[in-house]
C-alpha cells in the first residue's frame, strides 16, 4: 500500500502527478458534467435556449468568483500557516473564511436576482432569449451558496491532504447533475429550468459532503472547525491573495460578455452558440492545466511557509517541464478532434457545425502557451503574493483580451473574434515571464 503523500514531502515527478491527479480529474470531470448541461439544452431545447444560457453564464461566473477567491486565497494562507507549524491559528483562519463565504454568498444571491433582467439586456439578449435567461439565472442564483461552498471546500480538502476525497465529491456531484439533467429534461421536459435545477442540486451535494466531513470524527486532518473571530488583517490578506482567482473569473466573464456581443454583431445567435460549444470543450483541456496548478498550490504554499526554498525551486522546475509537454499533446488532440466535439452539440445544423469546428481549431492554438500563464498566476498565489498573481490575471484575463477582441474583429471580422483568444494568451506569456524572472531572487527559486 502506497504511503499517503504529505505536503512536507520532497516531490519527484511521480509524487507531483500522484498528488495533483485528483485535482486534475476533478477539473476535467467538472467540465464534462458542465458539458452535459449544454448537450441537453442544445439538443432538446434548441440553439436559441443554448445561446441564452451561454449569454448569462458570465454573470453567474462573476458572482461565483467570490467562492473561488475565498477558497484559493484562504487555503493558501492556511497552507502557509501549517508550514509555520501553527495548527491552532490555521484552524481559526479556516473557520473564519467559512463564515465569510456564507455571508457573502447570501448577499450576492439577492443582488444577482435583482439585477438579472437588466444585466441580460445589457449583454445583448433578445426578447426571444429573455424567458430562458430569467428562468435559468434565477434558479442558479438560488443555489449560489451551494456553489460557493463547493468552490471553497475543493481548495481546503486539498490543503487538508485529501485530494482524492475532493475528487470523489466532484464525481458524486457530477453524476447527480448528469442523472438529474436526463430526468428533468428528457423525461419531465422541464427545459432550461430542469438544467438549472439539476445543476443547483448537484452543487448542494458538492457543498454539503465536505462540510459534514470536516465536522465529523473521521476528520483526522489538521483542519477542522473551531472557535474563531473575524480578524481583519488575515481576512484581507486571504481575500487579497485570492483576488487573482476572482479577478480571473470576473475578467474572463467580462471578456466573455464582449465576445458574445461581437459574435451577436457578426453572426447572431449562431456565433454565441458556437462560442458556447468552444468554451465547453476547451474547459476539458484546460482542466488539466488548472487542476495541476491548483492541486500543486498547497505544496508550494507549505514549503514557502517552511522556508524550504530548494523544494519550491524543485516544484517549479518540474511543473514547467510537465505542463509544457502536456500542452503539446493536448493541442494536437484538440486540433484533431475539433469536429467530433462540435458535432456532440450542434450536429443538427450543418452550417453551425462548420462554424464551431473552425472556431475550436483556432481557439485550440493558445493551449500551447495558456498553461504557462495559468500556472504562474497560481504559483504566486501559493507564495501569498496576491498582488503579482492579480496583475497576471488582470492582464491575461481582461486587459489583453479586451484589446484583442475590440481591434482584431475590426480587421478580420468573425475570424478576428476567434483569433483574439490566440493573441491575448501569447501576449500574456510576456507578462508572466516578466514577473517570474523578476521575482526569482525575492523567493529564492
Amino acid at each position: 500500500m502506497k504511503q499517503q503523500i504529505q505536503l512536507s514531502d520532497h516531490f519527484t515527478n511521480s509524487r507531483l502527478i500522484r498528488f495533483t491527479l485528483p485535482s486534475i480529474c476533478m477539473m476535467i470531470f467538472t467540465s464534462i458534467y458542465g458539458m452535459v448541461d449544454g448537450f441537453f439544452i442544445s439538443n432538446l431545447v434548441g440553439k436559441t435556449a443554448f445561446a441564452a444560457v451561454n449569454l448569462i453564464i458570465p454573470m453567474l461566473q462573476i458572482l461565483g468568483g467570490v467562492g473561488a477567491m475565498l477558497g484559493v486565497g484562504g487555503s493558501a494562507l492556511v497552507a502557509k500557516t501549517l508550514g509555520e507549524n501553527d495548527i491552532p491559528r490555521a484552524r481559526r483562519y479556516f473557520t473564519m473564511m467559512m463564515y465569510l463565504m456564507l455571508g457573502t454568498s447570501v448577499f450576492f444571491t439577492i443582488l444577482g436576482i435583482v439585477i438579472l433582467r437588466p444585466v441580460a439586456y445589457l449583454f445583448g439578449a433578445t426578447d426571444a432569449m429573455m424567458g430562458d435567461i430569467v428562468t435559468y439565472g434565477t434558479i442558479c442564483l438560488i443555489f449560489n451558496t451551494a456553489l460557493q461552498a463547493q468552490y471553497t471546500f475543493q481548495s481546503y480538502l486539498v490543503t487538508a491532504e485529501k485530494p482524492k476525497m475532493a475528487l470523489g465529491v466532484v464525481i458524486a456531484a457530477g453524476v447527480t447533475n448528469m442523472i438529474l439533467d436526463y430526468v428533468f429534461m428528457a423525461f419531465f421536459h422541464m427545459g432550461v429550468a430542469g438544467a438549472a435545477l439539476a445543476t443547483g442540486l448537484s452543487q448542494c451535494v458538492a457543498g454539503v459532503i465536505p462540510f459534514v466531513w470536516f465536522l465529523s470524527k473521521r476528520n483526522q486532518s489538521a483542519l477542522r472547525f473551531t472557535k474563531t473571530k473575524f480578524e481583519l488583517k488575515p481576512m484581507l490578506l486571504a481575500c487579497g491573495n485570492g483576488a487573482s482567482e476572482m479577478l480571473s473569473s470576473v475578467s474572463g466573464s467580462i471578456t466573455g460578455i464582449l465576445y458574445n456581443w461581437q459574435l451577436m454583431k457578426w453572426s447572431g445567435e449562431d456565433g454565441v452558440a458556437a462560442y458556447g460549444v468552444v468554451m465547453y470543450a476547451a474547459f476539458i483541456f484546460l482542466g488539466v492545466f488548472n487542476g495541476y496548478s491548483q492541486g500543486s498550490s498547497p505544496i508550494v504554499g507549505y514549503h514557502h511557509g517552511a522556508q524550504n526554498h530548494d523544494e519550491v525551486k524543485n516544484i517549479l522546475k518540474r511543473s514547467l517541464i510537465m505542463l509544457g509537454t502536456a500542452a503539446v499533446v493536448l493541442t494536437t488532440i484538440a486540433m484533431g478532434g475539433a469536429r467530433v466535439l462540435a458535432s456532440v452539440f450542434v450536429s443538427y445544423d450543418a452550417e453551425l457545425l462548420d462554424m464551431t469546428t473552425r472556431a475550436f481549431r483556432i481557439c485550440a492554438i493558445p493551449f500551447l502557451v495558456m498553461w504557462f500563464n495559468m500556472y504562474t498566476s497560481c504559483f504566486f498565489t501559493a507564495l501569498n503574493d496576491g498582488a503579482v498573481s492579480a496583475a497576471i490575471s488582470f492582464m491575461r484575463s481582461l486587459v489583453l483580451p479586451l484589446i484583442c477582441v475590440i481591434v482584431m474583429p475590426a480587421i478580420w471580422h468573425l475570424d478576428g473574434v476567434w483569433f483574439s483568444l490566440v493573441g491575448s494568451e501569447i501576449l500574456g506569456v510576456f507578462v508572466s515571464l516578466y514577473f517570474l524572472l523578476g521575482k526569482r531572487k525575492k523567493y529564492h527559486y
